[in-house]
């Protein structure tokens, strides 16, 4: 039996999460004894686990109205290459992933031109979480055949407006495992037995190596002067940042090391476990740092003309910016956006979490909440047993 799955996903969250997903449809696939063939838009980890790759999408992503202008054209050349290999070679499925923007355009296109591919989406946009204007919303449960929501108030929000959902939990559950013991990280990267981790993630997309990694990096150089056992690590998640980022160590003085973005899985288990603070923008990896425990703050920005025009013409309304914080409805880990992304308020609640305990403690029973929202692992290989079951 042949089947043919079509994966679209953006960014390098989505190219992570559409790589664990594809593995997982391929062993299902085995088991069923199912020839199956995934193609669709991604990156390298997708790539890694067997996709037909048709357009690299991890380095035209972007946050924002302004940011995201030079990158219309090529993301609209994009698209019309998917209208048309969906039109000529229609697949047993349709699976977006994230990607919230073109995915969203995408759906409505397959579904308004009649066709009868099935169309999946797996991780939603978090609408339970923000809202535009008078509450507008996309018309995700319009064209999405099934939803694989990701959290509880996620599968809530779409069930109450008419959508198939199926809750599968947390994708980032999958990938935890047993931190290493701190001696043993001590010998592998080389650190003395006093000296531990300000880990910086500063950005996965272009933008935020503007907006948002000169305030990390003047908060790193201030952190060492006052703990000088703090060594600044930063795994890069893409290789073209690899030499922004040592230019930008070398450019503030900042003591530190960068992982790079092919070292960076095998060494962050390492990492991890001498994390002392972590200081990142807001996405997927604040639920990491939260599995694991790890203190970290997180900083977002934009530029002026799209916080301008999101706040006062869009109406664009969000209580947190972190999932962390999104998903138990209070801050347990600090935010600072735009005008109070600020190094000196940053600094200033850092020194607070590495000197006073009750801080640390009080971010890590907001952690165990969290936990209880996640459900349980497994959540990959119950996602791609109900898409195979689906299509078989």
């Amino acid at each position: 039996m042949n089947r043919k799955i079509f994966i679209c996903t953006g960014e390098v969250s989505g190219d992570l999460h559409g790589s664990l997903l594809s593995k997982a449809l391929f062993d299902e696939a085995k088991q069923h004894s199912i020839d199956l063939e995934i193609c669709g838009v991604g990156g390298e980890r997708m790539k890694s686990q067997g996709v037909k790759i048709l357009a690299d999408t991890t380095s035209i992503s972007a946050i924002g109205i302004w940011e995201t202008l030079p990158l219309i054209l090529p993301t609209i050349i994009i698209q019309k290459k998917i209208y048309k290999l969906l039109k000529k070679f229609p697949p047993h499925c349709l699976i977006l992933i994230d990607y919230m923007g073109p995915n969203i355009k995408i759906g409505r296109k397959i579904k308004n031109s009649r066709s009868q591919i099935p169309i999946y989406y797996y991780i939603a946009p978090q609408e339970w979480a923000w809202r535009v204007g008078n509450n507008i919303s996309t018309d995700l449960i319009n064209f999405s055949d099934k939803i694989f929501a990701i959290f509880k108030q996620e599968a809530n929000f779409y069930k109450k407006r008419g959508g198939n959902v199926f809750w599968v939990g947390h994708p980032m559950i999958d990938l935890k495992q047993k931190l290493p013991l701190k001696k043993d990280s001590r010998q592998i990267l080389k650190l003395r037995s006093n000296q531990n981790i300000l880990l910086l993630m500063p950005a996965s997309r272009p933008q935020e190596l503007r907006y948002i990694l000169p305030t990390f990096m003047r908060v790193a150089k201030k952190l060492q002067q006052k703990y000088p056992s703090l060594v600044v690590y930063i795994p890069s998640c893409r290789e073209v940042f690899d030499e922004i980022f040592k230019k930008a160590l070398h450019k503030y003085k900042v003591n530190g090391q960068i992982i790079s973005h092919k070292d960076s899985a095998k060494l962050k288990p390492y990492i991890y476990s001498l994390t002392k603070i972590a200081l990142c923008k807001s996405g997927t990896v604040n639920m990491e740092l939260a599995l694991y425990d790890i203190p970290q703050i997180v900083g977002y920005r934009v530029s002026r003309v799209t916080a301008f025009i999101a706040k006062k013409i869009l109406k664009f309304k969000v209580r947190f910016i972190s999932p962390v914080n999104l998903l138990v409805k209070k801050l347990i880990i600090p935010e600072f956006v735009q005008k109070d992304f600020d190094d000196k308020k940053i600094f200033y609640k850092a020194c607070m979490l590495l000197d006073q305990r009750s801080e640390k403690i009080k971010i890590q029973k907001g952690y165990s909440l969290l936990k209880e929202e996640l459900g349980e692992a497994g959540v990959v290989e119950r996602t791609a047993k109900l898409i195979i079951d689906s299509i078989v």
